[in-house]
């Protein structure tokens, strides 16, 4: 039996402040380095498909580990799009555009708002605003606050960036505001996702008279950017309306979009809209909604190698991992293949991981041995 161990978020430097993996006792870890050949592999920018200097993610390094070369990411291939033109040419976009000029409705543009890099792009938020603009349509802008991937309280840098384009393209207003927590759930918690979706719909939520008053509010609560609730600032998504959705990233963009888009919908209590919704990705192939990108086809990645020689392999994570050694490490492929099986280990109900760090490592260490 080989096992294919990944320590996520296992980073590798000598620096000693904030890093608690050089801090703690590793007794085996260090066995094992002193015992064994070993390497290491660059983790960020162009080592693994992504604009030079960015960091990576568990997305990136997971599909590239599968795939064993370098994968060009969805976050470069639309850089590269903007900058040749060809992304303002793209058929689902020129037609959520059409869609709304044509019923004299609004664009509504959604999604997370940093220069995170791991779930969305500024640049790709300007880019949307500048098609709106050329296409002279109403539009209006859902920024998600982030939190994670950026400072915990810079919401209002993106926020005040965001309104800077905005002014200078003369076009796009504020409709609402929440944090990434409500927004872009991946676990199944699906009362968060509801919140998100009765503000962006305009059925329930907090209400201001801006994203700046939100957020100052919810800092005086306690509450960083992540979790700032559902508010409502101006307009809304209703019927007749078109709605991007700019994350590219697909696994904390799934619920949402299946809440505008999937009918019969079985989570929470809801009538579907008549809009249209595109995405920017594939965030599932089950979601019926227009795509701007497509996902490339990756071949003879390690599970299908594997699968080919006849030989069994397992996947074992709990939720908060599971798409990561299932779909993305065999290259956007949902479908286990032939003599792959798969266990899922639920990852503990808390609001945030640090008020149960360990997870469920021990749950997926004992059954793994067992």
């Amino acid at each position: 039996m080989i096992l294919l161990m990944i320590l996520d978020g296992w980073g590798i430097s000598e620096r000693v402040e904030g890093n608690a993996i050089r801090q703690a006792r590793t007794p085996v870890y260090c066995a094992l380095l002193s015992k064994y050949p070993h390497s290491q592999l660059g983790a960020s920018g162009e080592d693994v498909g992504l604009p030079e200097g960015q960091m990576g993610n568990s997305e990136v390094g997971h599909m590239n580990l599968g795939a064993g070369r370098i994968v060009y990411q969805d976050y470069t291939r639309i850089n590269r799009a903007i900058r040749d033109g060809t992304f303002f040419k793209k058929e689902p976009l020129i037609k959520a555009v059409n869609w709304v000029k044509d019923r004299e409705s609004t664009l509504h543009v959604m999604g997370l708002l940093s220069d995170g890099g791991v779930h969305s792009s500024m640049e790709h938020l300007v880019a949307l605003l500048k098609l709106a603009a050329k296409h002279n349509v109403h539009t209006v802008v859902h920024p998600f606050l982030d939190g994670r991937d950026v400072l915990p309280r810079s919401a209002e840098t993106y926020i005040l960036q965001a309104r800077q384009k905005m002014k200078e393209l003369q076009t796009g207003t504020i409709g609402t505001v929440m944090g990434r927590y409500y927004a872009m759930d991946r676990d199944n918690r699906w009362r968060r996702t509801q919140r998100a979706y009765e503000a962006l719909t305009g059925i329930d939520g907090l209400t201001a008279d801006s994203p700046e008053e939100a957020i100052r509010e919810s800092y005086r609560k306690g509450e960083t950017d992540e979790f700032v609730q559902p508010t409502i600032i101006g307009e809304t998504i209703d019927e007749r309306d078109s709605v991007i959705f700019f994350n590219f990233r697909p696994d904390r963009a799934r619920q949402l979009a299946k809440a505008f888009v999937d009918d019969p919908f079985p989570h929470f209590e809801r009538e579907k809209l008549d809009i249209f919704f595109v995405c920017m990705t594939e965030y599932e192939d089950d979601i019926s909604a227009p795509v701007v990108f497509h996902p490339l086809s990756l071949k003879n990645t390690l599970g299908e190698v594997l699968s080919a020689h006849h030989l069994r392999q397992l996947r074992i994570a709990e939720t908060e991992k599971y798409y990561h050694v299932t779909y993305f490490f065999n290259g956007g492929k949902e479908e286990a293949f032939e003599g792959e099986d798969r266990i899922l280990i639920p990852s503990p109900k808390v609001a945030t991981y640090d008020m149960q760090p360990e997870m469920s490592a021990h749950q997926v260490t004992a059954r793994v041995i067992t």
